[in-house]
């Protein structure tokens, strides 16, 4: 059981808005998409943000999530998310509005992962702090794996 300070609460209900909305995006954009390989990725995504909020709002709630068992978890997507980024590294023809659709998710995941930065520094908690800076991780892996996809597709070439 842990006691949050009213700084505390208050990031960690910010960080609910922002998980709340990546899963609504992720789960639209799915909808949105064209291209099946960006269906799929959108609903991983939108899961495992799903997990996210889950373990905010056990903490909001004063338990602290168990870290070993959050990084099994991450074990085993990121093996299933390897073989499925083996399967997209294909280059075709794009679609605008997919194009579209991965550069707003992108920001979404830049922005994301800055506001769990700021917030893992004003924690007291070190449990607390490992579990946020867990899932920043995560959030990071979302932008790389969106990066993947749309420079597969011819989406986005770094100079």
């Amino acid at each position: 059981m842990s006691h949050l300070t009213q700084k505390e609460r208050y990031l960690l209900e910010d960080q609910k808005s922002q998980e709340e909305l990546c899963i609504k995006k992720y789960n639209n954009y799915a909808e949105q998409a064209q291209c099946p390989q960006l269906k799929q990725l959108c609903k991983q995504l939108a899961q495992q943000e799903e997990q996210h909020l889950n373990t905010i709002n056990q903490i909001l709630n004063g338990q602290i999530p168990n870290l070993n068992q959050m990084q099994g978890k991450q074990q085993g997507q990121q093996q299933s998310n390897q073989s499925t980024n083996m399967e997209n590294m294909t280059t075709g023809m794009t679609n605008q509005k997919d194009a579209d659709l991965c550069t707003d998710l992108l920001s979404t995941e830049k922005y994301v992962s800055g506001v769990y930065d700021t917030a893992i520094f004003e924690f007291r908690d070190t449990n607390i702090r490992q579990i946020l800076n867990h899932i920043q991780k995560e959030e990071q892996q979302h932008g790389e794996r969106i990066f993947n996809y749309m420079q597969s597709k011819g989406m986005y070439n770094p100079q």
